[in-house]
């Protein structure tokens, strides 16, 4: 008698090419940042939408190495993520009272660094 063993999503890291680790390192980073300003001392509404921004990105790196509809991942990971950097551009230059681009600094450096990496790695994926 054959028995059926109930599994649940499993991660499915033999399919991911180095381009994938490339952008899961990227949303990583920037997952990073966001969660860690979203901690910080940001007013209360900054700090949620931080956190949901972070969070957002984690969730996207779980549905790739889980292998769910990595296709639609990609396509909404890029406007997600370009409406990351419009939005930190207009409140932090645009619409606030810092210089472009002499007081980015080292986080946000990071971050927008690592957010046009995934971009391009996103754009590249969706491609194939």
């Amino acid at each position: 008698m054959a028995t059926t063993e109930s599994r649940g999503p499993a991660i499915d890291v033999g399919s991911l090419s180095g381009l994938h680790w490339v952008g899961i390192a990227a949303a990583l980073i920037t997952a990073a940042v966001h969660i860690r300003l979203g901690v910080g001392g940001l007013p209360l509404p900054l700090r949620v939408s931080f956190l949901l921004a972070g969070f957002g990105f984690l969730g996207a790196v779980v549905l790739v190495l889980l292998d769910y509809r990595r296709r639609a991942v990609y396509a909404v990971g890029i406007p997600f993520t370009l409406v990351q950097i419009v939005l930190w551009y207009v409140f932090n230059f645009a619409g606030g009272g810092k210089s472009f681009p002499a007081d980015v600094g080292t986080l946000g450096a990071v971050d927008k660094i690592a957010q046009v990496v995934l971009i391009a790695v996103l754009v590249a994926l969706l491609r194939r």
